[in-house]
């Protein structure tokens, strides 16, 4: 065999054996996983089951977790530190009937999904988890940014038990949307005035967080998408294509509050994709307008009657007051049943 054969076929097989432990490895690693969040289950449940059958009250139960901490962690080593049965007990507290997503979710998921008070919001997320293969720290972000109750204000009861059973869904244009969006992670202090060209620079630099904050199936497509009309030049801020909805969004974005005439350069805009953009099976664009601020009537007025899609949506760049937001919530879903 000939030197340069040898050596392209040495290459060959160890980036094949290369891949196929590393293949085998992610499986193990998941079957690790699957099975140490099916053994804390069981561990919570023996747990809850020896504290009611001891009729155990708080500081007993406190005792016993302390007990067995330190009784496990001299037998087994780490893993069972007072917090993580503490964990453990919630955990089957939380899901006393057992946990279908537990091939897709770690336990690190798991303890993050417990910090969340109610069972709809922790439903919500822990769909969305799945849904959309966030991270630890992607989850986080997202319970930290209250997108549960930002996406349920725009909902009737009906609406927020769904968003919570089945995540978040995209079916129609009015789905993509928030209202507030939140970009804290822009570091942008709230008291230092900024031009628009530094918020786009900022979003653009931090890309990966904005498109975690607009949600699954958005693309980025262009910043300063140029737009010619008779010799005359235009520039549509960011452009990003939704695969699942398949077609162009548009975002304009602005410092101050929106005006009349920003829904009409919009409208412009969205007619020149839909003529020059759209390919075959394309959908009308959508258009938003990010801004800080907006006058609800106005804007009913402005963007009532027009055959595209032009929503108005404000941003802030620090993280909302999530207690205002649930108190909110929870007020639409009593204003519902009357």
């Amino acid at each position: 065999m000939a030197i340069e054969k040898y050596e392209y076929e040495l290459r060959s097989l160890s980036e094949e054996i290369k891949a196929l432990v590393s293949a085998s490895g992610k499986k193990i690693v998941k079957a690790i996983n699957n099975e140490m969040v099916l053994i804390y289950w069981q561990i919570g449940k023996l747990i809850v089951q020896t504290e009611q059958n001891a009729r155990a009250d708080e500081q007993s139960t406190r005792n016993l977790i302390i007990d067995l901490s330190k009784e496990l962690s001299s037998h087994l080593g780490r893993g069972y530190s007072r917090s993580n049965l503490m964990y453990m007990r919630l955990f089957y507290i939380g899901y006393p009937a057992g946990v279908t997503a537990s091939h897709q979710l770690s336990w690190s998921h798991y303890i993050e999904l417990l910090k969340v008070e109610g069972s709809l919001e922790r439903s919500f997320y822990e769909n969305q988890s799945v849904a959309e293969r966030w991270s630890v720290r992607e989850l986080r972000r997202q319970k930290d940014s209250a997108l549960f109750q930002r996406l349920s204000l725009s909902k009737d009861k009906d609406g927020i038990l769904k968003l919570s059973q089945k995540g978040q869904l995209y079916e129609r244009e009015e789905d993509i949307i928030k209202d507030p969006y939140v970009l804290e992670f822009l570091n942008l202090p709230e008291e230092t005035r900024f031009s628009e060209k530094q918020l786009e620079n900022r979003i653009l630099a931090k890309l990966q967080q904005f498109l975690l904050e607009l949600g699954k199936g958005f693309a980025f497509v262009a910043n300063q998408y140029r737009i010619t009309l008779n010799n005359t030049h235009f520039y549509v801020d960011m452009a990003f294509y939704h695969r699942i909805l398949k077609c162009f969004v548009l975002f304009d974005l602005k410092i101050r509050e929106a005006r009349q005439h920003d829904v009409g350069q919009m409208n412009m805009y969205l007619n020149y994709f839909k003529e020059e953009e759209n390919v075959k099976d394309d959908n009308p664009p959508i258009g938003i307008i990010l801004t800080t601020g907006k006058d609800e009537v106005m804007i009913e007025y402005a963007t009532g009657g027009l055959s595209n899609k032009v929503f108005v949506s404000r941003y802030q760049t620090h993280l909302p007051d999530k207690d205002l937001l649930r108190a909110r919530v929870s007020e639409l879903m009593r204003s519902s049943e009357q």
